[in-house]
């Protein structure tokens, strides 16, 4: 029966009972975290071996001494073994350090001090504008929204985002320069862009000459799933269109490695990185070729081992996402007061509350000891209209852990569904 068929008497018997769970709850003293998509302990413990792997002489290498000076864009080996990941060439990838995020904010930044490709600086313009498809990346809203960048927000759908509204949109105002997309397993909803949208993307006809896809497939190899759908190299589909300077790609091992150890790169067009390397060369003489030739050594510079490793974190991954659906299939759905992504890969679920109780959902959680992502974190300025989107983040928490802290999500749902419904 739905919640919203019960009697007024129902209802209100339905809320004390719930209301009683939840007093129980917070005498427990709970402190669980689901705030952030954090590899668990476990997780990291795959990768301890990249602490040992490398030698003094490996540090030798392809292109000389890894341990000095130089090799601003990285080492050879290791855009070798990362060019089937992102689907380009490895003369088309620059390596940077630990977080991919440190690329994309660098990469904004020069468009705002200096302009691409000789265009106007960003900072220099009346108005910027960047589309952002929702529910989106909290951090990727950050960075524009840092830099005074005024964002739009794109509703997306099983398929990516919504294509007809972003080509009327580029193709029409000057001022838009960019748009964030995850293209595979977004950030938080799982989704993974379709061919023909990846096509369209690529055969953008953009008003603003410097108008830019930020590509960020954080998640390319992150499956949970058998025969995972894989997603159109966008750089090489942008350049059957002439556009192969309108694409960055950004990606990282942090959730193939270690988080906060891992490696970076872009990839793009000559003309781009040639480009952006005028401004990189004075933020650095090189990133950590170390590391770098250490997650080389690490996998055997074969992507094939890459792919590997990805198996043996799904192996501790899917029982989290499954304690997720199944907790809110058995308590949720049958009360029809939720809606949620079921992701074949990436590190999210994305749950849509009844409208206008997302915050409060969060409220209660924290209230009893467990935090969540920000209601409206997935939109640009923090700022959900329906106040329905909560961002469910499983891979941190052992999967009992995982457990009590659904219990009571499940629980904190169907406390604000009531609350509302008695209004």
């Amino acid at each position: 029966m739905k919640l919203t068929e019960y009697s007024k008497e129902e209802l209100h018997s339905f809320y004390e009972d719930c209301k009683k769970i939840y007093e129980n709850y917070q005498a427990q003293g709970l402190k669980l975290d689901m705030s952030r998509g954090k590899p668990s302990p476990a997780q990291l413990d795959l990768s301890k071996d990249l602490l040992t792997c490398i030698s003094n002489e490996d540090l030798l290498g392809e292109a000389g001494d890894y341990r000095n000076y130089g090799l601003l864009d990285g080492i050879p080996e290791a855009k070798k073994l990362f060019a089937p990941m992102l689907g380009v060439q490895p003369e088309e990838i620059f390596m940077f350090g630990n977080a991919s995020l440190q690329a994309m904010y660098l990469t904004v930044s020069y468009a705002v001090t200096h302009g691409l490709l000789g265009n106007t600086p960003w900072g220099k313009l009346e108005t910027v504008k960047f589309l952002c498809p929702v529910p989106g990346y909290d951090r990727h809203f950050k960075i524009t929204e840092f830099f005074g960048i005024e964002m739009i927000t794109i509703p997306t759908n099983e398929n990516g985002p919504d294509m007809d509204q972003i080509e009327k949109l580029v193709s029409s105002d000057d001022s838009i320069k960019g748009i964030w997309c995850v293209p595979q397993y977004s950030n938080p909803s799982g989704v993974v862009y379709s061919d023909e949208v990846v096509r369209r993307f690529a055969a953008l006809k953009p008003a603003a000459k410097d108008f830019r896809i930020f590509w960020d497939n954080a998640y390319c190899i992150h499956h949970l799933c058998d025969n995972p759908k894989i997603i159109l190299p966008i750089l090489e589909e942008a350049r059957k269109n002439g556009n192969e300077d309108m694409v960055y790609i950004f990606a990282s091992t942090a959730k193939i490695t270690y988080a906060g150890a891992g490696v970076s790169m872009l990839a793009a067009s000559q003309a781009n990185l040639k480009d952006l390397t005028k401004a990189l060369s004075t933020f650095t003489i090189s990133f950590d070729k170390v590391n770098q030739m250490r997650h080389v050594k690490y996998f055997d510079g074969k992507f094939e081992n890459i792919l590997a490793h990805m198996e043996k974190q799904r192996v501790l991954l899917e029982p989290k996402f499954k304690t997720v659906l199944n907790t809110l299939d058995t308590e949720i759905r049958p009360l029809g007061i939720g809606e949620w992504t079921e992701p074949k890969g990436g590190y999210f679920v994305s749950f849509n509350a009844p409208q206008g109780c997302a915050k409060r959902i969060v409220q209660l959680c924290k209230e009893a000891g467990v935090v969540l992502t920000g209601a409206g974190a997935a939109f640009p300025y923090g700022k959900d209209p329906e106040d329905r989107n909560i961002r469910i983040a499983p891979s941190y928490p052992s999967v009992e852990e995982l457990q009590k802290a659904m219990d009571l999500f499940v629980l904190c749902v169907k406390m604000a569904a009531a609350e509302s419904l008695m209004k």
